[in-house]
């Protein structure tokens, strides 16, 4: 990053401060320009989410725009698709282990608890946002179907299968990647259910 230093929370700080000096507009060879043609750079969460994605062998690429997408309509309205097509990954707690469950389900869909609760011969309820990210590593409202910090039981929206193209959450509420849902079963070694 040219005219910037590592500060020690992780966050960047300007070490130019006014606009006059031409230090700032040396290129060295530590610090080169971007290419012209290069994308922004992720953010942390979402690059974490890309980093699972290449490691798992997959080519998907996330995107990641200025305007949030916290729900499955808004998001869907970000990408031009039906609200069927937005894959929403809930945590779930089963009620007597505490053993996290990650559900992808349709966009469209209401998760329910009860029949997922039956599969795991263990009551399901609402986790809180304090257990979501110690056992996914991400923040409600981004939570990918890969890149976990925890390894988690998954089950799969049969209904996500119904369509050639699916988007998923990538660590953030404003990063998307668009995949194939044959390839979210397969990367994810989820349980195809009828999940509502």
């Amino acid at each position: 990053m040219r005219g910037r230093s590592p500060r020690s929370n992780g966050g960047y700080c300007s070490i130019f401060f006014g606009a006059s000096h031409s230090v700032g507009d040396v290129e060295s060879p530590l610090n080169p320009p971007p290419p012209p043609d290069a994308s922004p750079a992720l953010s942390f969460a979402a690059q974490k989410v890309q980093d699972a994605l290449r490691a798992l062998g997959f080519a998907y690429d996330v995107t990641e725009s200025t305007q949030p997408s916290r729900t499955a309509a808004e998001a869907a309205r970000a990408v031009g698709c039906d609200v069927a097509q937005i894959a929403k990954s809930l945590v779930f707690k089963t009620a007597t282990t505490g053993r996290a469950v990650l559900v992808v389900t349709s966009g469209a869909n209401r998760v329910n608890e009860w029949r997922i609760g039956v599969l795991l011969k263990e009551a399901l309820e609402k986790a809180p946002a304090a257990f979501v990210r110690e056992h996914s590593g991400f923040a409600i409202g981004g939570i990918p179907p890969v890149g976990h910090a925890k390894p988690m039981e998954t089950f799969i929206d049969e209904d996500l299968l119904r369509h050639e193209t699916i988007w998923a959450a990538a660590g953030t509420p404003n990063a998307l990647f668009r995949l194939a849902p044959a390839d979210l079963v397969t990367m994810t070694a989820g349980r195809v259910i009828k999940v509502k």
